[in-house]
This record gives structure tokens, C-alpha cells and sequence, in this order.
């Protein structure tokens, strides 16, 4: 293969985001509740089911991914960043783009369906919301607030992907669907102000996403406040429902989201772009603590733990 082959082939790799798959990570604690739910489905089987389904999604999100550079291209080179992004370029050319956007949907669901229905139902709908959030005339990503739950959503449905990889029979407990929407919602909405606060422009900022023309500094920062509260609330009824251990990892849970947010605040964020977070080695280290604090709190039994969490009956002092 020549260079001249090579570099035209790059840029359609380039928009399909490979640096992007780790977010699929998000699948595993779909497939560690559906383990603490059914202990029967870990297994060999498991662990090769959960490759083919991490690929799947990868495939899926790649395809999102592509649409997404194909319609954002004009607004894209209103930002100082992505204007830099082949399509915004010009480097790569719509036609060809568009075939790329579908056969990259057409595998990753092909192979989600052959896995199991329903995970391929839910690779479906991760697909869906990719299209409902770029295409116009819906083009959810404009409407402020919108576009932040009709991405953080994509969180969730991850989660039962996940949930589905190990071929569960009923759906995941509502509570933890719920947080895990918020959770997603509080990262999104931290992206934002990072986005909003490095072009320091409102006027440009509009220009490069609709939404940008409603929001300031202090409506992202409420709207953060809300989708924050709303996690914890809803981890608390998944923890006081099914496992009352976990409360211990809440501190660090806790921690994670306050210094993603303190990142949101410098210059040039990194929380602008998911794939430079990798290289921040103090967040890595929070993040990578706190993950295998839930999951050994989710396995591990401490006897006697709940009961400091139920109600005590004093005795009645007589007179």
C-alpha cells in the first residue's frame, strides 16, 4: 500500500474514533450488577460474550461518531479546536463518509443481534439516539439541557447493554438506570462548561452549538448541581435497596465527580475531550480506586454492616 493510499484512507479512521472506544467501559458495570444479580451467569462464556459486546458497541459509536462529524462540519469550524477535524478540513468527503456511517451500524448491530436480542435492541437504540441527536430537523444536541440528557442517556443504555451481554431475562433495577443517567449528565454538562469557558466568546460559542446561545456559566453550573443530586439520590435508594456496602465507596465516588469539575475549570480543560483524560494520571488513579472499591464492595459480605443502618429500638427508661 502506498502513502498516498494511506493518507486517504486516514481521515475516514480519523472521524470513526477509535481513540474514543474507551468509553464503552461503561458497559462493565452492566455485566458486574447482572453477576451480582445471578451469580450463575459468570463463566467462560461471559467473558467471550463481553468482547463480541464491547466490540459491537464500539462499532456502533464509531458509526455515531461519523454522522456526527459529517453534519457538524460547518459549526465545527467555528470552534478553534475541531476546525481542525477532517470533515471540517475537507480531508474527507461526505460520500464516501456516508458509507462508512452505515456499514460501521450495519456491523456493530449485526453482531449485537447475533449475540443476543435484546442486547441488540439496546445496540439499536444507542445507534437511534445518535441519529435523534445529530439529524435535523431534531437535531437534539441544540436544544439546551436536551442535548445534554439525549447524550449523558447513552450511559444507561450502555449500562444494559451490558446488563443484556450476560443474557438477563428482566431488566436492570430502575434506581441504578436512573443514576446512571445523571452520572453521565453531570460528565456532560462539565464537558460543556469546559467548552463554554475555553471559547469565552458567547457569540462564537453560538455559532459552534446552538445551545451555546442559551447557556452561561451559571445555568451549567446549576443544571450540574441538579443531575449531581439526582445521582446521589438515586445511588442512595440502589444502595440502601440492594446493597448497603456500598455506602463506603460513596466518598470516593464523591471525590471523582468534584475533581472532574475542578478540571472543568482549567485552562484548555481536558474535559473538553474525553480521550486526553487517559493522560491525566491523578484522575486515572481516583477513578481507577474508586471503580475497584464498588466492585469488591459488591461482592465482598460485611457481616453485620447493614445493621448499624437499621433502626434502633431504645428501651423505654422507666421513671
Amino acid at each position: 500500500m502506498n502513502g498516498k493510499t494511506k493518507m486517504s484512507i486516514w481521515p475516514y479512521i480519523k472521524i470513526a474514533r477509535p481513540d474514543h472506544w474507551f468509553k464503552n467501559i461503561f458497559l462493565f458495570p452492566g455485566i458486574c450488577l447482572a453477576v451480582f444479580f445471578d451469580h450463575s451467569v459468570l463463566g467462560p462464556a461471559l467473558f467471550w460474550n463481553s468482547c463480541a459486546g464491547f466490540l459491537a458497541a464500539c462499532l456502533v459509536a464509531s458509526s455515531n461518531y461519523v454522522l456526527n462529524e459529517i453534519l457538524d462540519a460547518e459549526q465545527d469550524r467555528c470552534h478553534p479546536v475541531k476546525k481542525n477535524r477532517p470533515m471540517a478540513r475537507g480531508d474527507a468527503k461526505k460520500g464516501p463518509a456516508y458509507i462508512e456511517w452505515l456499514t460501521l451500524g450495519a456491523l456493530g448491530l449485526g453482531l449485537g443481534f447475533w449475540l443476543n436480542t435484546s442486547f441488540g435492541l439496546w445496540a439499536l437504540a444507542l445507534w437511534i439516539m445518535g441519529t435523534l441527536y445529530n439529524v435535523r430537523p431534531i437535531r437534539l444536541k441544540e436544544w439546551p439541557y436536551v442535548d445534554v440528557l439525549s447524550e449523558a442517556v447513552n450511559n444507561p443504555i450502555r449500562l444494559a447493554m451490558g446488563w443484556y451481554i450476560a443474557a438477563m431475562v428482566v431488566g436492570p433495577p430502575l434506581s441504578i438506570v436512573i443514576a446512571y443517567w445523571m452520572f453521565g449528565a453531570f460528565l456532560m454538562a462539565a464537558k460543556r462548561l469546559a467548552e463554554y469557558r475555553m471559547i469565552d466568546h458567547p457569540e462564537q460559542a453560538a455559532r459552534y452549538r446552538k445551545s451555546f446561545g442559551y447557556y452561561n456559566d451559571e445555568r451549567l453550573v446549576e443544571s450540574l448541581m441538579f443531575y449531581a443530586s439526582l445521582f446521589a439520590l438515586m445511588s442512595g435508594v440502589f444502595i440502601s435497596r440492594y446493597r448497603v456496602e456500598l455506602v463506603l465507596a460513596t466518598p470516593l465516588v464523591a471525590l471523582c465527580m468534584a475533581y472532574y469539575l475542578h478540571m472543568s475549570y482549567k485552562p484548555d480543560s481536558p474535559a473538553q475531550n474525553p480521550e486526553r483524560l487517559l493522560r491525566q494520571p491523578k484522575l486515572m488513579a481516583i477513578v481507577l480506586g474508586t471503580f475497584v472499591a464498588c466492585v469488591c464492595l459488591l461482592f465482598i459480605d460485611l457481616p453485620g454492616f447493614a445493621d448499624y443502618f437499621n433502626p434502633r429500638i431504645l428501651p423505654t427508661v422507666m421513671r
